[in-house]
């Protein structure tokens, strides 16, 4: 959801001051479109021709399911918005996993539908969400006038306003995390200029600076938070926002080379944050959305918990993560999130567009928390790859 932008003041003591005005909400239409989700009152059947087990045969039919379904609900509702650009991404991986070209080639008449414009407020990482699909199209086609749109505002920004305020925070909400930085270094891998992973690597500690806790290493989502307390008196962390966080920390890593300066940084804080999730995930293998207060919610929100196992399962994929301590957490939490799915295909369990910890039916199912479930998907589909590959190793 957006909020109003933060302009962040340097006081006369040296202190940061916050204009609390500017946390207004700016609700905009395309986030509560009926097409983005709902929560019929009367369930449907669960399915029961799925396995939770992680091998490629049952991970792909359960991916393949979930995707099916909501490519069919919403192939002619896309817009360019952030909560379907979360599915785009899901979608794309999907393709990429499975070798099934169907979810690639929607992506791309999407795409050119749009004529690879990004959303309409400048400089809006919601806005910029969509261009990370647009860039992972051109990487594989290698289209100029793919990004071509793209470039122009990243450039833009890069350059900056001409009358600009004295110090910004331009991802000042943590949700943004994912929405703007994995596009941003997707430009650097599209044209090789590192001042896209600059710019990322200043902005991103920013943030960091204002939103991530040391102590219990996870976000907040917005300075509203930093001093409230969940019903318990534990900190407020989202489990749909730190979700963003993490995906959004794979979607910077992924591309950014191993001998850039700040990458340590980077993995660093993607370790503390997989050990802060990992101690707290359920017993159900999914977690609340109060991350700190799981008894305040009896359901588990699964656009988080499929962030978080998307994310887990990347850093073992990627020798980020022991794969000893963590190949059973993402093994627990894609058994969780198969026992969402429903004989149709949707997903449950997955809060609607919020900005804090919340409420909401079993059937309740929007298109960025389906999209968090495929690139989890995508991710375990890897993961039952490399396990195959190693016991056949070991077996010869």
């Amino acid at each position: 959801m957006r909020v109003l932008r933060i302009v962040i003041l340097l006081a006369g003591t040296g202190a940061l001051v916050f204009c609390v005005a500017c946390f207004a909400q700016e609700k905009t239409p395309s986030e509560f479109l009926s097409a983005v989700g709902d929560a019929p009152d009367v369930a449907p059947p669960l399915a029961t021709d799925l396995s939770p087990a992680l091998n490629r045969a049952a991970v792909e039919k359960a991916v393949l399911k979930v995707a099916d379904w909501q490519l069919d609900r919403v192939s002619h509702d896309f817009n360019r918005d952030w909560t379907f650009a979360a599915l785009y991404s899901g979608l794309m991986a999907v393709s990429e996993s499975t070798g099934n070209p169907k979810y690639r080639d929607a992506m791309l008449s999407m795409s050119q539908e749009f004529k690879w414009q990004l959303g309409s407020e400048y400089g809006d990482a919601n806005d910029q969400a969509v261009g990370r699909t647009y860039l992972e199209l051109y990487l594989r086609d290698r289209d100029p006038q793919m990004i071509a749109a793209v470039r122009t505002e990243f450039d833009q920004i890069l350059r900056g306003p001409e009358d600009p305020p004295k110090i910004q925070l331009p991802w000042y909400w943590c949700d943004a995390l994912f929405m703007a930085p994995p596009a941003w270094a997707r430009m650097y891998k599209a044209t090789g200029d590192i001042a896209y992973l600059d710019y990322v690597d200043r902005e991103w500690w920013a943030t960091s600076g204002r939103l991530y806790d040391h102590q219990e290493h996870l976000y907040f989502r917005d300075a509203r938070y930093l001093n409230r307390k969940q019903a318990n008196g534990k900190k407020i962390f989202w489990s749909r926002g730190n979700g963003w966080v993490m995906a959004g920390l794979v979607g910077v890593l992924e591309y950014m080379p191993s001998d850039y300066p700040g990458r340590q940084r980077f993995v660093e804080q993607f370790q503390q944050m997989s050990a802060a999730v990992a101690a707290i995930q359920g017993s159900d293998g999914l977690w609340r959305t109060g991350l700190l207060d799981p008894d305040s919610y009896s359901l588990p929100e699964n656009s988080g918990s499929a962030f978080f196992t998307y994310a887990l399962a990347w850093g073992v994929n990627n020798q980020i993560l022991d794969p000893s301590v963590y190949t059973p957490i993402v093994a627990k939490a894609w058994k969780g999130l198969v026992s969402h799915i429903y004989a149709d295909g949707r997903l449950g369990c997955i809060q609607s567009v919020a900005d804090a910890p919340g409420k909401f039916k079993p059937t309740s199912s929007y298109v960025y928390g389906v999209g968090a479930f495929l690139l989890a998907g995508s991710e375990a589909d890897h993961l039952a790859q490399q396990q195959n590959h190693s016991e056949r190793s070991a077996a010869q």
